[in-house]
């Protein structure tokens, strides 16, 4: 196969200077102008937002969900196709939240990694690691496990206590860092609502990469989600996250000039990410 995708992923931080993920949600009905309420231009609207940002971020991450309702799995193929021939340096990672096991984790990894050719995926750990394993097969793939999330139902469960005293999530980010990070491949989904968390989960899987939801339209702070999940060691990053926006760049302009609003917004949120990277104290 070809690159790890935590080598990828470090490529893309450093050349980008970036730790922006634009997140490819594509709603048809917040299209601008003429392509408004048409499925059809699915991949033109995405594309174009790759053609604007593609040298300002250090991931992609298409919603599978957005293309399956709209029967636009095909754009979605030719979508990747068009990220790995203008920006090939670029990881893609899928938000699949897949969660089953056996011949059917296979078949969704079939899906992922041949169909659509995603450099990774998010997957819920629900099911244990026998839901994790045939994803581990890809050895250079990202896994990215859903580990504190920021929805309001996301403490229904990841923060009851467990017998060992851990909560659930931080039982989760244990299980990531060590036995189960056979491939050496495994992230993990944490909100970005949820600084001293963040942190946590930073402190129990030191290396692992983290990708943060919830930044700008859920109203996550860029800065204190980069000083609380970021590491790095004499200039080199050691704890890498992937901090993602989508809502707030890809519908920063309902009008025809969407591109360059896109990539306005995008160099905005790169500079509030580059903040908490760099303190000015």
């Amino acid at each position: 196969m070809g690159m790890k995708f935590t080598d990828k992923l470090a490529a893309a931080e450093r050349s980008n200077d970036s730790l922006l993920c634009v997140g490819l949600d594509p709603e048809p009905s917040r299209f601008p102008g003429a392509w408004q309420h048409d499925p059809s231009r699915i991949f033109d609207f995405c594309a174009t937002i790759v053609d604007a940002t593609k040298d300002l971020v250090l991931a992609y991450k298409p919603q599978v969900a957005y293309f399956a309702a709209q029967r636009a799995e095909d754009q979605l193929e030719r979508l990747m196709a068009h990220i790995r021939k203008v920006a090939p340096d670029v990881p893609v990672i899928l938000d699949a939240k897949r969660g089953d096991i056996g011949s059917t984790a296979e078949q969704y990894a079939l899906e992922a990694f041949e169909r659509y050719g995603a450099d990774a995926v998010t997957l819920s750990p629900f099911m244990g690691f026998d839901s994790v394993e045939p994803w581990l097969r890809y050895e250079d793939k990202g896994l990215f496990l859903l580990c504190r999330t920021s929805n309001p139902g996301g403490s229904d469960l990841q923060a009851q206590r467990l017998v060992t005293g851990d909560l659930l999530y931080e039982h989760i980010a244990r299980l990531a860092q060590g036995p189960w990070n056979r491939s050496g491949q495994l992230g993990l989904v944490v909100g970005a609502t949820f600084p001293a968390e963040i942190e946590r989960v930073r402190e129990l899987a030191p290396t692992l990469p983290l990708l943060i939801p919830g930044v700008g339209a859920q109203g996550g702070d860029a800065v204190a989600t980069v000083r609380a999940g970021w590491r790095q060691q004499a200039g080199r990053t050691t704890g890498p996250v992937v901090v993602n926006s989508s809502r707030a760049i890809l519908y920063a302009s309902r009008g025809n000039e969407f591109a360059a609003a896109a990539r306005d917004s995008a160099l905005a949120t790169r500079a509030s990410l580059a903040a908490g990277r760099h303190p000015s104290d």
